[in-house]
């Protein structure tokens, strides 16, 4: 079981406001901020999550040479639906709309979308949808 994940991003403030958005609908925000000052000059930080558990964080650095990828898991298709609006609205670009992915698994419903540095973030959800 993975406790947290976090890389660098390369504009801090852009990501931020990429990412607020983009996981509003998961009801991920930012809980914890860590200055540079806080790090001995190792970077700022940010530590996104939801009831207190910053479980993704993105720093201040120059970021990884090829892409990360991501999932968020989410509680329903409706919600998946909605990571990928919201991430579109926040300037990120589509990387697969949402829609099942049978190849994965039959109930693999999942969208995904490229953050500013290109990082590919999805939205999962591996539920029946209910009839």
């Amino acid at each position: 079981m993975i406790d947290h994940i976090g890389y660098p991003v390369s504009d801090l403030a852009a990501s931020r406001a990429f990412y607020e958005q983009a996981l509003a609908p998961l009801g991920i925000s930012v809980i914890m901020e860590v200055t540079e000052e806080m790090t001995g000059g190792h970077g700022a930080h940010l530590g996104l999550g939801r009831d207190g558990n910053p479980f993704f964080w993105i720093g201040s650095g120059k970021p990884a040479a090829t892409g990360v990828h991501l999932a968020f898991a989410a509680p329903d298709r409706a919600a998946v639906d909605a990571v990928h609006a919201a991430a579109l609205a926040a300037g990120g670009r589509d990387n697969g709309a949402p829609g099942l992915r049978p190849d994965y698994h039959p109930n693999y419903y999942g969208a995904f979308i490229l953050d500013p540095d290109g990082n590919n973030i999805e939205a999962v959800f591996h539920g029946a949808e209910a009839s």
